[in-house]
């Protein structure tokens, strides 16, 4: 059966990476903030593909309007929606979103 819910917090890439990899074909979507790593893991976008999973990519500032190497973002390649600069409402839009996903 597959579940929602599963919430990981880490700093360390290669700990998200393999949340990502167990998720496979046990959860029906991922909700993920990469903070630093949107701008410099390649190894992360793989990861989500490899899931299979929806993806909402969330951002609680806006990172275009901060720095210009913030603009470009490695995991909105394999992601459904972005979502930036809402705060912590963007956690609730992205499940909302996944929620009404169609694969």
């Amino acid at each position: 059966m597959k579940r929602w819910r599963m919430l990981r917090q880490s700093n360390h890439e290669g700990d998200l990476i393999d949340v990502l990899h167990r998720a496979r074909g046990t959860h029906l979507g991922c909700v993920i903030n990469p903070g630093g790593l949107t701008h410099t893991s390649v190894a992360l976008l793989d990861a989500v593909k490899a899931s299979e999973l929806p993806t909402v990519e969330v951002h609680i500032s806006n990172p275009h309007a901060r720095e210009a190497f913030r603009h470009h973002s490695y995991l909105s390649h394999a992601a459904i929606a972005v979502i930036a600069g809402a705060g912590t409402a963007g956690y609730r839009y992205a499940v909302d979103i996944l929620a009404h996903h169609e694969n």
